[in-house]
């Protein structure tokens, strides 16, 4: 990993007023990760939080004959070792980059202090901890329900939103690990997905995509939980809603504010299920 000077890109770190971030801005590094780079081990102290600013990074469980399975994907829109809050702990999980990016890193120590001092940070956080268990929630229903095919649609199209074009840089051995499944078997599913459109190839290392139809392709989950995550993250973490959820005796908006903001939800929300 490569330390760089530090900017606002994430969106957790977006959502908070500006004297709120600033207990956090002097305490963070920069960084960029390559593919494959691990940024927590599991049974590591988590002695660091990371906020992605772009690229993504799968939760792997590693079993005892050495097989992994992913359990979550995380970019931008989360932060890694957020839960570190709670005290100190390690990590259940091995954190590593499926593409690269760049995060925001402060320690875990630094992180707690400012924790304490701002009820904004602990409200973002609870957020995103609500945000990933419903993830948990729905890729373990997923991997118990549906066949691979689908499965793999899911992970790719998690993975399409965290790239800027349609070509993933994913061999079929990040394929492999995210799915739990034998090269074998990521080998036939691409054969399938090909022959349906969802994929218009293959080369060594990168996979490319037809959005629409890897999207007719995937089980329901990936529709499902992007819906309710994004309403999540729309009605929890937008400016206005913050300032209401930690000051709800005061009026933050003018009723044209709010009636903008009324809008925005609706346009990005679709109706509950």
């Amino acid at each position: 990993m490569t330390a760089h000077p530090t900017s606002v890109g994430n969106r957790l770190l977006a959502a908070l007023p500006p004297a709120d971030l600033g207990l956090l801005t002097p305490h963070f590094q920069k960084i960029s990760f390559e593919p494959d780079a691990v940024l927590v081990r599991a049974g590591d102290e988590l002695d660091q939080v990371y906020f992605p600013h772009s690229g993504a990074i799968a939760f792997m469980v590693d079993m005892p004959d050495g097989q992994t399975v992913a359990t979550t994907l995380m970019g931008r829109e989360g932060a890694l070792a957020s839960l570190s809050v709670l005290g100190p702990s390690r990590s259940s999980v091995t954190a590593m980059a499926r593409v690269a990016g760049t995060a925001s890193r402060i320690s875990a120590a630094k992180f707690r202090l400012a924790y304490a001092r701002s009820a904004a940070i602990r409200h973002v956080v609870q957020v995103h901890a609500r945000m990933l268990l419903l993830q948990l929630q729905h890729v373990a229903a997923c991997n118990a329900l549906h066949r691979v095919e689908g499965r793999m649609a899911r992970w790719l199209l998690q993975i399409h939103d965290r790239v800027p074009d349609d070509v993933l840089p994913l061999t079929q051995e990040a394929l492999a690990q995210l799915l739990g499944v034998r090269r074998t078997t990521v080998t036939l599913t691409m054969s399938k997905l090909r022959a349906a459109g969802a994929i218009r190839s293959d080369r060594r290392g990168f996979v490319e995509v037809d959005r629409t139809r890897l999207e007719g392709v995937a089980c329901e989950c990936y529709a499902l939980m992007q819906r309710r995550i994004d309403r999540m993250s729309c009605q929890e973490l937008s400016a206005p809603r913050l300032a209401r959820a930690l000051f709800p005796e005061r009026s933050f908006v003018t009723s044209g504010e709010a009636g903008e903001d009324r809008a925005e939800i609706k346009a990005a929300s679709p109706v509950s299920t």
